[in-house]
């Protein structure tokens, strides 16, 4: 079929011909001459120095009052070209949500890792099958969030593949098709012009599955996800025929031909996909997964155990200290645990350090049946910042040699694989370490207050360092109870000081007898004599330099914290509850007839004005009466330019708790929360329910 001559048209709008079945591209109602000009990504810093030069903005951006989310950028011809599409996506979804765009508020992490696969698989098509420089645009649709991607070349007359109408193994010229696309996108289509061919995708922002019912790319577990984003990305070359006797003659051929072809963008497809991983079995397990059968025939990952292994390997590569077999993997998948066992009573020796390349390894023939009873296998040491990380095995059945290009090339992706795993080690070490801080910030147990029944949720949003917000529930004598809910401004160590400053003094003044006002008075001085310390240490510490600044974030930082703090006091009939809000989202009574009123006055951060006096306020908690305590993460979550508490919706919500007890209100303020964004919580949050019986 030849072109069809139509009217140019801009690239970052899907075409006006026909989609699949004769349907329209979602484009179509927004096609007019007069269409306004679109906002365009910016080119991201880390991007190729040939990819950056040829990345540009087809359009400059223009202030309306109706700003779109949409990008356009031209991308060379090159295996960089996929890699340099995923990184101008990932900046642009971020510039849209964080602009708040139309559309921006359904974008999810799910909608964005299905977007990046297709714009992968729809540029490497362009670049293997047309060669030439590839347009991108991309675009949300306001009303349903649903995004459109489209990738334009300029060699019309070489259509890409449609995956069901490709055989199993066809010849490799037409690599994979787009049946990632067909499964990921509820549409798309092929649109040609004069000199120019258009393959566009819609992206549901609910993601296919929900909106067909069809499974297209899920994995309830990371290892799932990964080995299937490996399959995508890395083309798997045909299988071989099993001539032993004779060997494999197209081998040969195959290699060359993958080498050629299939290979354009291995390595850095490769490199992308393992520098995700935060887990170092996972790593392992994707190096096998990218390696088999597109190099190799079989592969094993051994890893070295940080604390015991450092190289210490036995001499006879049995006993002893010595890594473990972290990762198996055979092109058929009934020989991997036959080949497992073999493999751990032959352990890989010591490398030589001086010698570059890789080692031979011996041949387990015995786990690989009668067609596999010889070949060749060579080992890869796996190192990082000069430190023994493992080793890399592969392995090819028959009389065949691996070739040069085979050899180099995994060597280049045995250096990627070390990286990630001491990637990943480091951030295993960081989150271990972040994970004890924080069970020493927050208390171990929440006391139980005489009648009183009370409900705790707390849901730090990074899960690798420590959170900004932190709670307490204690008895202080003499028939006393104090709460506290905190936010220290930031996170990591920095609000880990401050916590634990914070937590204990409070705990101490509190039993000492310090009521609630005279408590807050003394933290807010002790956190200012803390800050003015650190700031002479700076200080001094830049005299001792000759003046000359030390490394950023060495200087005292600032140290503010909002708290919520309280003292409770159980009587006949009740509870009497004095407490006080410094910078602090003020808490809500709901009483027992529904009525809701905020509880406290607004008063200054802590840790901001020398010799701030603060005040408290007093009231009885009665049967069915409930005080609501949150952190900013509750108050301040976001569905595009909204917040949750706009005109009053964190009054709404409890308001509509009326009756309940203490863990349904706790556990249906925090589902109205997630309810309330599509994207997940982008702050720490908490919240404390304190209930009367």
């Amino acid at each position: 079929m030849g072109p069809i001559p139509t009217q140019r048209e801009t690239v970052s709008r899907a075409s006006g011909a026909p989609g699949p079945g004769g349907a329209r591209p979602p484009a179509e109602a927004q096609q007019q001459a007069d269409a306004p000009a679109r906002a365009c990504a910016d080119v991201p810093a880390d991007l190729p120095a040939h990819a950056e030069a040829h990345a540009r903005a087809d359009v400059p951006p223009r202030a309306d009052a109706h700003p779109r989310a949409e990008a356009h950028a031209t991308l060379p011809g090159s295996p960089f070209a996929p890699g340099a599409a995923r990184a101008l996506l990932r900046a642009t979804l971020a510039e849209w949500a964080q602009r708040g765009l139309p559309g921006a508020e359904h974008l999810t992490d799910r909608l964005a890792d299905d977007a990046l696969l297709v714009v992968s698989e729809l540029v490497t098509n362009a670049i293997v099958h047309a060669g030439t420089d590839v347009e991108l645009g991309c675009r949300l649709e306001p009303e349903t969030g649903a995004l459109v991607v489209e990738v334009l070349d300029h060699h019309p007359s070489r259509a890409p593949r449609d995956g069901p109408a490709e055989p199993p193994y066809d010849t490799p010229e037409y690599g994979r098709g787009l049946r990632l696309v067909a499964a990921l996108a509820e549409s798309w289509g092929i649109t040609y012009r004069t000199g120019a061919k258009t393959v566009w995708a819609r992206l549901p922002a609910e993601g296919k599955e929900a909106a067909d019912g069809i499974q297209a790319y899920a994995g309830e577990r990371a290892l799932e996800r990964g080995l299937r984003v490996a399959e995508i990305l890395a083309p798997e070359p045909p299988p071989l025929p099993t001539v032993p006797e004779r060997g494999y003659p197209h081998r040969a051929e195959r290699d060359r031909d993958w080498l050629g072809r299939g290979a354009l963008s291995f390595l850095a497809e490769a490199s992308d996909l393992l520098a995700g991983q935060l887990d170092e079995n996972l790593v392992a397990a994707l190096a096998g997964q990218l390696i088999v059968p597109r190099l190799a025939d079989w592969c094993a990952v051994w890893l070295e155990d940080e604390v015991t292994g450092r190289g210490g390997w036995a001499a006879d590569g049995a006993g002893g200290t010595g890594p473990r077999l972290s990762r198996v993997w055979h092109s058929s998948e009934n020989r991997i645990e036959e080949l497992r066992r073999a493999l751990e009573k032959e352990r890989p020796h010591p490398l030589d350090t001086l010698r570059s390349g890789p080692a031979p390894f011996p041949w387990p023939g015995e786990a690989l049946g009668p067609h596999g009873t010889y070949g060749c296998a060579l080992a890869y040491r796996l190192t990082a910042g000069g430190r023994p990380l493992g080793t890399l095995v592969i392995g090819r059945s028959g009389p065949d040699r691996f070739p040069d290009e085979i050899t180099g090339l995994v060597e280049d992706l045995s250096r990627r694989v070390a990286l990630a795993i001491g990637a990943a080690r480091q951030y295993a070490r960081q989150a271990t370490i972040s994970a004890v801080l924080q069970r020493g910030l927050l208390p171990g147990a929440v006391a139980e207050i005489p009648g009183m029944r009370s409900a705790l949720v707390y849901e730090p949003c990074d899960k690798g360092g420590p959170s900004g917000d932190f709670y307490d529930l204690f008895p202080a004598g003499d028939g006393r109870w104090c709460f506290a809910v905190g936010d220290v401004q930031g996170k990591g160590p920095e609000a880990a000081v401050v916590i634990g400053l914070a937590r204990p003094w409070l705990r101490l003044l509190a039993r000492e007898g310090y009521r609630v006002a005279d408590v807050l008075d003394r933290l807010n001085q002790l956190l200012l004599d803390d800050a003015t310390e650190a700031a002479d240490a700076a200080a001094r510490a830049l005299a001792s330099a000759g003046g000359r600044p030390t490394a950023s974030g060495d200087g005292p930082q600032t140290r503010f914290l909002s708290l919520l703090y309280g003292e409770l006091a159980p009587f006949d009939g009740g509870v009497r509850c004095t407490l006080a809000s410094a910078g602090h989202p003020l808490p809500l009574l709901l009483g027992a007839g529904g009525e809701v009123r905020t509880a406290a006055r607004p008063q200054t951060l802590l840790g901001v004005i020398e010799d701030a006096t603060y005040t408290s306020e007093t009231f009885e908690l009665r049967s069915g009466d409930s005080l609501l305590c949150v952190t900013d993460g509750v108050t301040e979550r976001r569905s595009g330019s909204r917040q949750f508490d706009d005109e009053d919706g964190l009054a709404a919500a409890l308001e509509g708790c009326a009756g309940l007890d203490a863990e349904l209100i706790a556990e249906r303020i925090k589902r109205l929360v997630h309810e309330f964004g599509v994207r997940p919580p982008e702050d720490d949050l908490a919240l404390l329910v304190l209930q009367a019986e």
